[in-house]
Protein backbone atom coordinates (compact mmCIF):
# COMPACT_ATOMS: atom_id res chain seq x y z
CA UNK A 1 0.00 0.00 0.00
CA UNK A 2 1.41 3.48 -1.10
CA UNK A 3 0.75 6.13 2.16
CA UNK A 4 1.27 9.07 -0.24
CA UNK A 5 1.15 9.01 -4.47
CA UNK A 6 1.48 11.70 -6.46
CA UNK A 7 0.47 11.98 -10.52
CA UNK A 8 1.62 14.98 -12.67
CA UNK A 9 0.94 16.95 -9.86
CA UNK A 10 2.36 21.09 -10.34
CA UNK A 11 2.55 24.17 -8.61
CA UNK A 12 2.96 27.16 -9.88
CA UNK A 13 3.04 30.68 -8.49
CA UNK A 14 2.69 33.10 -11.49
CA UNK A 15 4.49 31.88 -14.29
CA UNK A 16 7.18 29.98 -12.04
CA UNK A 17 6.37 26.31 -11.68
CA UNK A 18 7.78 25.59 -8.57
CA UNK A 19 6.40 21.77 -8.75
CA UNK A 20 5.91 20.46 -12.68
CA UNK A 21 4.64 16.83 -13.12
CA UNK A 22 5.85 14.95 -10.36
CA UNK A 23 4.95 11.40 -9.70
CA UNK A 24 5.86 10.29 -6.52
CA UNK A 25 4.87 6.86 -4.69
CA UNK A 26 5.70 6.73 -1.09
CA UNK A 27 5.01 3.22 0.56
CA UNK A 28 3.70 2.53 3.43
CA UNK A 29 6.26 1.64 6.40
CA UNK A 30 9.66 3.46 4.39
CA UNK A 31 11.61 6.16 5.24
CA UNK A 32 11.72 8.38 2.08
CA UNK A 33 13.81 11.09 1.99
CA UNK A 34 13.26 14.17 -0.83
CA UNK A 35 16.92 15.57 -1.35
CA UNK A 36 17.89 18.21 -3.19
CA UNK A 37 19.52 21.98 -2.43
CA UNK A 38 17.36 24.69 -1.59
CA UNK A 39 14.83 25.83 -3.43
CA UNK A 40 14.74 22.14 -5.28
CA UNK A 41 10.69 22.21 -4.72
CA UNK A 42 10.84 20.01 -1.83
CA UNK A 43 8.92 22.62 0.86
CA UNK A 44 6.50 23.27 -1.69
CA UNK A 45 6.06 19.88 -2.18
CA UNK A 46 5.35 19.37 1.24
CA UNK A 47 2.86 21.90 1.97
CA UNK A 48 0.99 20.73 -1.48
CA UNK A 49 0.66 17.46 0.28
CA UNK A 50 -0.22 18.57 3.11
CA UNK A 51 -2.94 20.83 2.00
CA UNK A 52 -1.16 24.03 2.80
CA UNK A 53 -1.02 24.61 -1.07
CA UNK A 54 -3.41 23.48 -4.14
CA UNK A 55 -1.92 22.00 -6.90
CA UNK A 56 -2.46 24.07 -10.04
CA UNK A 57 -2.65 20.61 -12.23
CA UNK A 58 -2.66 16.84 -11.04
CA UNK A 59 -3.19 15.29 -8.24
CA UNK A 60 -2.11 14.11 -4.35
CA UNK A 61 -3.43 11.52 -2.54
CA UNK A 62 -2.13 11.13 1.19
CA UNK A 63 -3.47 8.22 3.03
CA UNK A 64 -6.21 7.30 0.66
CA UNK A 65 -7.43 11.05 0.36
CA UNK A 66 -6.96 13.98 -2.55
CA UNK A 67 -4.48 16.44 -0.69
CA UNK A 68 -7.70 19.13 -1.58
CA UNK A 69 -9.55 17.22 1.07
CA UNK A 70 -7.69 16.49 4.09
CA UNK A 71 -9.92 16.40 7.04
CA UNK A 72 -9.73 15.99 10.65
CA UNK A 73 -9.60 11.59 10.29
CA UNK A 74 -6.50 12.20 8.00
CA UNK A 75 -4.82 15.10 9.82
CA UNK A 76 -5.47 13.18 13.44
CA UNK A 77 -2.87 10.79 11.38
CA UNK A 78 0.11 13.33 10.19
CA UNK A 79 2.90 14.73 12.14
CA UNK A 80 4.71 17.50 10.93
CA UNK A 81 7.79 19.04 11.69
CA UNK A 82 9.66 22.11 9.79
CA UNK A 83 12.00 24.30 10.40
CA UNK A 84 9.27 26.74 9.98
CA UNK A 85 6.92 26.35 11.96
CA UNK A 86 6.06 29.21 13.71
CA UNK A 87 5.13 29.15 17.72
CA UNK A 88 4.40 32.05 19.60
CA UNK A 89 7.31 32.96 21.19
CA UNK A 90 5.08 33.69 24.58
CA UNK A 91 4.33 30.61 25.31
CA UNK A 92 5.82 28.41 27.64
CA UNK A 93 6.84 24.41 26.51
CA UNK A 94 3.97 23.22 29.16
CA UNK A 95 1.60 25.33 27.63
CA UNK A 96 2.15 24.39 24.46
CA UNK A 97 2.02 20.63 24.78
CA UNK A 98 -0.99 21.26 26.82
CA UNK A 99 -2.47 22.69 23.62
CA UNK A 100 -1.79 20.44 21.19
CA UNK A 101 -2.68 17.26 23.78
CA UNK A 102 -6.69 18.40 23.14
CA UNK A 103 -6.41 18.29 19.57
CA UNK A 104 -5.40 14.16 19.29
CA UNK A 105 -8.08 11.84 20.32
CA UNK A 106 -4.80 9.55 20.12
CA UNK A 107 -2.35 11.39 22.21
CA UNK A 108 -0.02 8.86 24.26
CA UNK A 109 0.57 10.45 28.24
CA UNK A 110 3.50 8.31 28.75
CA UNK A 111 4.94 8.79 25.40
CA UNK A 112 4.91 12.23 26.21
CA UNK A 113 6.24 12.18 29.60
CA UNK A 114 9.32 9.46 27.99
CA UNK A 115 10.28 12.05 25.25
CA UNK A 116 10.20 15.10 27.87
CA UNK A 117 12.07 13.15 29.96
CA UNK A 118 14.68 12.37 27.01
CA UNK A 119 14.85 15.63 25.57
CA UNK A 120 15.05 16.96 29.13
CA UNK A 121 12.14 19.95 27.90
CA UNK A 122 12.05 22.93 30.71
CA UNK A 123 8.01 22.62 30.39
CA UNK A 124 8.12 25.99 32.55
CA UNK A 125 9.98 27.77 30.20
CA UNK A 126 9.11 30.37 27.45
CA UNK A 127 9.57 29.70 23.63
CA UNK A 128 11.37 32.92 23.04
CA UNK A 129 14.33 31.76 25.61
CA UNK A 130 14.81 28.28 23.93
CA UNK A 131 17.77 27.71 21.84
CA UNK A 132 16.90 26.58 18.14
CA UNK A 133 17.97 22.78 19.02
CA UNK A 134 15.63 22.54 22.46
CA UNK A 135 12.70 24.16 19.73
CA UNK A 136 12.88 21.25 17.67
CA UNK A 137 12.48 18.99 20.45
CA UNK A 138 9.08 20.68 21.50
CA UNK A 139 7.70 20.46 18.22
CA UNK A 140 9.26 16.98 17.55
CA UNK A 141 7.23 15.66 21.29
CA UNK A 142 3.99 17.74 19.51
CA UNK A 143 4.33 15.46 16.41
CA UNK A 144 5.50 12.07 18.04
CA UNK A 145 2.85 11.71 21.05
CA UNK A 146 0.30 11.12 19.64
CA UNK A 147 1.74 8.28 17.65
CA UNK A 148 0.98 9.48 13.63
CA UNK A 149 0.62 7.17 10.87
CA UNK A 150 3.28 9.63 9.15
CA UNK A 151 5.39 11.94 10.10
CA UNK A 152 6.44 14.58 7.42
CA UNK A 153 10.02 16.64 8.58
CA UNK A 154 10.84 19.26 6.97
CA UNK A 155 14.85 19.90 7.11
CA UNK A 156 14.09 19.15 10.81
CA UNK A 157 17.87 18.83 11.83
CA UNK A 158 19.53 20.99 9.58
CA UNK A 159 21.66 23.37 11.74
CA UNK A 160 21.59 21.50 15.17
CA UNK A 161 25.08 20.27 16.92
CA UNK A 162 25.95 16.35 16.03
CA UNK A 163 24.94 15.00 19.73
CA UNK A 164 21.70 16.68 19.27
CA UNK A 165 21.13 15.60 15.71
CA UNK A 166 21.92 11.99 16.48
CA UNK A 167 19.81 11.85 19.35
CA UNK A 168 16.69 13.17 17.85
CA UNK A 169 17.74 10.90 14.84
CA UNK A 170 17.80 7.26 17.15
CA UNK A 171 14.95 8.82 18.85
CA UNK A 172 12.61 9.07 15.62
CA UNK A 173 13.81 5.72 14.33
CA UNK A 174 12.90 3.63 17.54
CA UNK A 175 9.92 5.30 16.99
CA UNK A 176 9.12 4.74 13.44
CA UNK A 177 9.98 0.76 14.07
CA UNK A 178 7.86 0.70 16.95
CA UNK A 179 4.82 2.03 15.21
CA UNK A 180 5.47 0.81 11.64
CA UNK A 181 5.23 4.79 10.49
CA UNK A 182 5.48 6.15 7.45
CA UNK A 183 8.19 8.58 7.25
CA UNK A 184 8.81 11.80 4.29
CA UNK A 185 11.99 13.56 4.98
CA UNK A 186 13.04 16.87 2.88
CA UNK A 187 16.78 17.15 2.95
CA UNK A 188 19.66 18.56 1.41
CA UNK A 189 21.80 16.79 3.79
CA UNK A 190 23.21 13.50 1.54
CA UNK A 191 25.07 11.47 4.32
CA UNK A 192 21.82 12.37 6.71
CA UNK A 193 19.17 10.78 4.15
CA UNK A 194 21.53 7.68 3.51
CA UNK A 195 21.55 6.79 6.96
CA UNK A 196 18.23 7.36 8.08
CA UNK A 197 16.29 6.41 4.41
CA UNK A 198 15.47 3.26 2.47
CA UNK A 199 13.85 5.21 -0.74
CA UNK A 200 15.19 8.17 -2.02
CA UNK A 201 13.86 11.29 -4.82
CA UNK A 202 16.13 13.41 -6.43
CA UNK A 203 14.78 16.65 -6.68
CA UNK A 204 15.85 20.08 -8.79
CA UNK A 205 13.91 22.88 -9.86
CA UNK A 206 10.24 21.11 -9.25
CA UNK A 207 11.53 18.15 -11.13
CA UNK A 208 11.46 14.84 -9.42
CA UNK A 209 14.67 13.32 -11.73
CA UNK A 210 15.53 10.04 -10.01
CA UNK A 211 13.11 8.03 -7.28
CA UNK A 212 13.85 4.44 -6.00
CA UNK A 213 15.06 2.34 -2.89
CA UNK A 214 19.06 3.58 -2.11
CA UNK A 215 19.63 0.18 -2.14
CA UNK A 216 18.32 -0.43 -6.26
CA UNK A 217 20.47 2.40 -6.57
CA UNK A 218 23.51 1.80 -5.42
CA UNK A 219 23.07 -1.80 -6.87
CA UNK A 220 22.91 -0.15 -10.42
CA UNK A 221 25.06 2.25 -10.30
CA UNK A 222 28.88 1.29 -10.65
CA UNK A 223 31.91 4.07 -11.72
CA UNK A 224 33.47 2.73 -14.54
CA UNK A 225 36.61 3.28 -15.83
CA UNK A 226 38.12 1.64 -19.11
CA UNK A 227 41.98 1.80 -20.48
CA UNK A 228 41.93 1.35 -24.39
CA UNK A 229 44.05 0.52 -27.27
CA UNK A 230 45.28 3.82 -28.41
CA UNK A 231 43.36 5.51 -31.15
CA UNK A 232 39.87 3.98 -29.99
CA UNK A 233 38.99 6.50 -27.65
CA UNK A 234 37.08 9.00 -29.91
CA UNK A 235 35.18 6.37 -31.95
CA UNK A 236 33.34 5.40 -28.99
CA UNK A 237 29.66 6.39 -28.93
CA UNK A 238 28.26 7.57 -25.27
CA UNK A 239 25.05 6.13 -24.07
CA UNK A 240 22.10 7.90 -22.08
CA UNK A 241 23.10 5.77 -19.52
CA UNK A 242 26.54 6.87 -18.84
CA UNK A 243 26.76 9.89 -16.84
CA UNK A 244 30.08 12.00 -16.81
CA UNK A 245 31.91 10.77 -19.25
CA UNK A 246 35.60 11.57 -19.80
CA UNK A 247 37.90 10.28 -22.39
CA UNK A 248 41.60 11.27 -21.79
CA UNK A 249 44.10 9.38 -23.71
CA UNK A 250 43.32 6.14 -23.47
CA UNK A 251 41.30 5.67 -20.33
CA UNK A 252 37.60 7.00 -20.00
CA UNK A 253 35.63 7.42 -17.04
CA UNK A 254 31.62 8.03 -16.18
CA UNK A 255 29.01 6.24 -14.03
CA UNK A 256 26.70 3.62 -15.23
CA UNK A 257 22.64 3.97 -13.79
CA UNK A 258 22.16 0.88 -15.52
CA UNK A 259 24.60 -1.40 -14.59
CA UNK A 260 22.46 -4.23 -13.21
CA UNK A 261 21.60 -4.75 -17.37
CA UNK A 262 24.92 -3.70 -18.99
CA UNK A 263 27.18 -6.58 -18.45
CA UNK A 264 31.02 -6.09 -18.74
CA UNK A 265 30.31 -8.23 -21.72
CA UNK A 266 28.57 -5.27 -23.53
CA UNK A 267 31.09 -2.81 -22.03
CA UNK A 268 34.07 -5.14 -24.15
CA UNK A 269 31.55 -4.82 -27.38
CA UNK A 270 31.62 -1.24 -26.86
CA UNK A 271 35.11 -0.51 -26.14
CA UNK A 272 36.84 -3.16 -27.91
CA UNK A 273 38.47 -6.68 -26.76
CA UNK A 274 41.62 -5.63 -25.54
CA UNK A 275 39.87 -2.90 -23.12
CA UNK A 276 41.07 -3.33 -19.34
CA UNK A 277 37.59 -2.42 -17.63
CA UNK A 278 37.07 -1.88 -14.13
CA UNK A 279 34.38 -0.88 -11.93
CA UNK A 280 33.48 0.21 -8.30
CA UNK A 281 30.36 0.60 -6.78
CA UNK A 282 29.05 4.11 -5.65
CA UNK A 283 28.10 5.87 -2.20
CA UNK A 284 24.36 7.38 -2.34
CA UNK A 285 26.66 10.99 -1.94
CA UNK A 286 28.17 9.58 -5.07
CA UNK A 287 26.16 8.96 -6.59
CA UNK A 288 23.53 11.87 -6.17
CA UNK A 289 26.44 14.33 -7.28
CA UNK A 290 26.97 12.45 -10.48
CA UNK A 291 23.04 13.38 -11.38
CA UNK A 292 23.82 16.84 -10.24
CA UNK A 293 26.75 17.51 -12.29
CA UNK A 294 25.16 15.60 -15.40
CA UNK A 295 22.26 18.05 -14.90
CA UNK A 296 24.10 21.31 -14.68
CA UNK A 297 26.27 20.39 -17.92
CA UNK A 298 23.12 19.50 -19.37
CA UNK A 299 22.10 23.25 -19.12
CA UNK A 300 25.20 25.05 -19.82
Amino acid sequence: MNIIETENLTRRFGRVAALEGVNLTVPEGSIFALLGPNGAGKTTLLETLLNVLKPSMGIARVLGCDSRSLGPEQLNQIGYVSENLKVDDQLKVGALLAFVRKLYPTWDHALEKKLTDTFDLPLDRRFRHLSRGMRIRVLFVAALAFRPKVLVLDEPFSGLDPLMRDDLVTTVLDLAAEDKRTILLASHDVEEVERISDRVAFMEAGHVTVADSIEALCARHLNVVVRVSAGVAPTIAKRDSWLGFRAEGDVISFVSTQARSTSEAGWESAFGPEAAITTAPLSLKEIYLAHARASLKRKD
